[in-house]
């Protein structure tokens, strides 16, 4: 997608592929994965490596190698002296960007704190970035005027913005949103960088970056809450495609505002994650749901490709779709505790499952990164 590329960016919430990488890792005698819940996951390269990075409930985060599929590290925050953690430290959300060519991760977390990391060394750089009242729930990270910079989308209805390399904010917050802004990614309308969310008040925005003003009217339409949202192209035309908790997929023209069609009604038990990608030059859209089906949208047609993935036996709470050695690959995470890889083009799942998390998977999230 060219929006995408112009501003080398990919999202957190939001949405891209990352969680792929951990459907095949395997250390050992068994499978080795998070304790409980991953919440989000994440991919990049380091040195040439393809990696991917998965944030748990259990409080840890895990860096993979996505070839040799074996966990080659992780990021742990640490006390300070006279600071002991509190126990809130969790981390909410994942993405990948760049500080000078150096590749670094960024997170969001449950102690309304966005945190940076050092991918090279695995360590965490400076303080935490503190502002926000709630829990981080979504980052991205995208670029202003050349300046790198992270979206950061919270349970206290605002979005904040923070310089990557300075590590100080810009701005005063976003606001608008009446409830938590569940999803958040970047992108650009006519060369201008922009931030879309979604929201719990049913809304979805689309942000001026360099203004830092809301580009007209809030998206309206969602009968509750929004819990995901994506950006892509479809015949030239950038459009945002918004996921809600009633099971409906909206597709929205990024430049007009105006919805395109009918809402697509991909899930009869509640829905959510959405993720946008292309299959042979044709333009498609993958959900997840509470019926715990993947689906995937053709849309130009509005219709369904083929029938659902199966496997799952809980709900799906997380879709990302990237490429692995030139395949094309969806990843998602459920409600059963696993991580599952799907061939996009096969339409089959690839290997067994990871299993191992005593918790339902939530998100997944993925990006690309230059190393």
């Amino acid at each position: 997608m060219r929006a995408h590329r112009r501003s080398a960016l990919v999202v957190a919430c939001a949405v891209v592929v990352t969680l792929a990488v951990m459907l095949f890792i395997n250390v050992g005698p068994g499978p080795v994965s998070h304790s409980d819940a991953v919440i989000s996951v994440t991919v990049g390269q380091v040195d040439g490596r393809s990696i991917a990075i998965s944030a748990g409930s259990d409080d840890t985060v895990r860096i993979w190698d996505l070839i040799t599929k074996r966990q080659i590290g992780g990021l742990t925050i640490e006390e300070k002296d006279g600071e002991p953690l509190t126990g809130y430290e969790r981390i909410l959300s994942v993405a990948v960007g760049q500080v000078d060519g150096r590749p670094v991760a960024v997170s969001g977390g449950w102690d309304s704190t966005v945190r940076t990391w050092d991918l090279t060394t695995r360590t965490q750089v400076g303080d935490p970035l503190t502002g926000h009242e709630r829990s981080v729930v979504s980052v991205a990270v995208g670029e202003v005027n050349g300046r790198q910079v992270i979206v950061s989308a919270s349970a206290d209805a605002t979005i904040r913005i923070w310089d990557l390399t300075t590590r100080k904010e810009i701005g005063d917050p976003l606001t608008g949103h009446s409830g938590t802004v569940a999803s958040v990614v970047v992108s650009e309308v006519n060369g201008r960088p922009v931030v879309v969310s979604g929201g719990h008040d049913g809304t979805v925005r689309i942000w001026d970056l360099t203004t830092r003003e809301q580009i007209g009217d809030p998206l309206t339409g969602h009968e509750s809450n929004v819990v995901s949202v994506a950006v892509g192209e479809v015949n030239g035309r950038q459009v945002v495609v918004s996921g809600g908790w009633k099971g409906t997929v909206r597709v929205w023209d990024l430049t007009t505002r105006k919805q395109i069609g009918d809402p697509l009604t991909a899930h009869e038990r509640g829905g959510g994650p959405v993720a946008f990608t292309q299959v042979n030059g044709r333009s498609v859209i993958v959900s997840g749901g509470v019926d715990r089906m993947v689906r995937v949208w053709d849309l130009i047609t509005r219709e369904q490709v083929g029938d659902p993935l199966t496997g799952h036996d809980r709900a799906v709470h997380a879709i990302a779709v990237t490429q692995v050695n030139s395949r094309l690959i969806v990843v998602s995470g459920g409600g059963d505790r696993t991580v599952r890889v799907w061939d996009l083009i096969t339409r089959e799942q690839v290997g067994d499952p990871l299993t191992g998390h005593e918790r339902g998977v939530v998100s997944v999230g993925a990006g690309e990164l230059k190393g």
